[in-house]
């Protein structure tokens, strides 16, 4: 449907291009008309658009099988009795119905509701909420963006575990703090906090990084909220029930429990819990060719070296392919730098997606 004003630029726009020589069929296949629209829409006196789509305007009877003033009336009388007060459409319906009564259909009734402005929330409870998109976190440099966690590690005792808390940034993949402890306790989580900021020099920095974790009660707990406003460390948490808003430490907790060097009996104590994380944050930062920063080790990133390593690659598989390139189908393998992490990306690009251990969900002997 078409405005008069919409009309009216049209056809001058039309004629401009007539009287510059243009043809009528092309100009109004150019403005999406033909010419008997244009014709219709114009005065046969003065040549002019004088009137706009009339549809908007047009009566429109009632259906002959509509609600009545009185029907309507009667529906939202029953709706608003006391027993129905709380009651959606949905339910009143029924009940009605037990009582060998029909007054109209359940959208007949929300939509008298609707337009008698008691279509709200009926009942007590919270109204429905649409579930709210992740958090999306964009980490171009080392402390921008950190993820954490807590996961259980079994111990030679059946039923008792060591807690495992670990503190990894975005950009780099790098273990920037790690506790073990023989409890869970939200203390724990705010002193690995504060002394992961002080180790990473967050008070010298003018921006200080966001920390996402899960809705775990430790990662929420008071003392661990006012650890984090007083160093300046912005909190994040992933929606409820939800695993993979925190994909990245998730696959490291896999990664660390499907080691070799990972004990399948479980620890004998607390002592050997913490070396064996110990040993594994040396190798998984100094060691690990991670697959998700081009190969190169969490600390070389973290240290910016991935720049000239990559640079590197990729100049001696250009000379390689120079050498041979009957070898080389294509072109080279992929080296150039990551320069964007992003924590949960919008639905319209590629999700991260991770496998997520059974041992990482509820305490189970692994």
């Amino acid at each position: 449907m078409t405005s008069l004003e919409d009309r009216q630029q049209m056809s001058d726009l039309i004629t401009q291009a007539c009287n510059a020589g243009a043809r009528l069929a092309q100009a109004c296949e150019l403005c999406g008309l033909s010419e008997r629209t244009l014709q219709r829409w114009r005065s046969r006196a003065t040549g002019a658009v004088l009137g706009g789509d009339q549809r908007p305007h047009g009566h429109r009877p009632s259906p002959s099988h509509a609600l009545s003033e009185a029907e309507r009336a009667e529906l939202l009388r029953v709706a608003n009795e006391p027993r129905f007060a709380d009651l959606p459409p949905a339910r009143i319906v029924p009940l009605l119905a037990d009582e060998g009564r029909y007054l109209a259909s359940e959208s007949s009734f929300a939509r008298v509701l609707r337009q008698a402005g008691q279509n709200a929330h009926r009942s007590r409870s919270r109204a429905p909420r649409a579930q709210r998109p992740p958090t999306t976190h964009i980490a171009t440099a080392p402390g921008q963006v950190w993820c954490w966690d807590m996961t259980y590690l079994p111990a030679s005792v059946a039923g008792r575990w060591f807690y495992l808390y670990l503190i990894v940034d975005l950009y780099s993949r790098k273990v920037v703090g790690w506790e073990v402890h023989a409890e869970d306790d939200s203390d724990h989580a705010a002193r690995l906090v504060q002394r992961t900021a002080l180790a990473e020099g967050i008070a010298a920095k003018d921006s200080k990084p966001v920390l996402h974790g899960d809705n775990g009660a430790t990662l929420k707990a008071t003392t661990v909220l006012a650890m984090l406003h007083w160093l300046g460390v912005k909190p994040s948490y992933s929606r409820p029930r939800v695993s993979d808003d925190n994909a990245f430490v998730e696959a490291l907790f896999r990664t660390a429990k499907y080691r070799p060097e990972y004990p399948k009996s479980g620890f004998a104590d607390l002592s050997d819990a913490r070396a064996w994380a110990a040993r594994f944050v040396h190798w998984y930062n100094l060691e690990h060719r991670h697959s998700g920063i081009r190969y190169v080790t969490p600390a070389q990133r973290h240290s910016g070296q991935d720049v000239e390593i990559l640079k590197r690659r990729n100049e001696l598989y250009q000379q390689a392919r120079q050498c041979h390139p009957a070898r080389w189908a294509r072109h080279t393998r992929n080296w150039d730098h990551i320069a964007v992490v992003k924590l949960n990306p919008e639905r319209d690009s590629e999700p991260i997606k991770t496998t997520e251990s059974a041992l990482d969900k509820a305490p189970r002997r692994a």
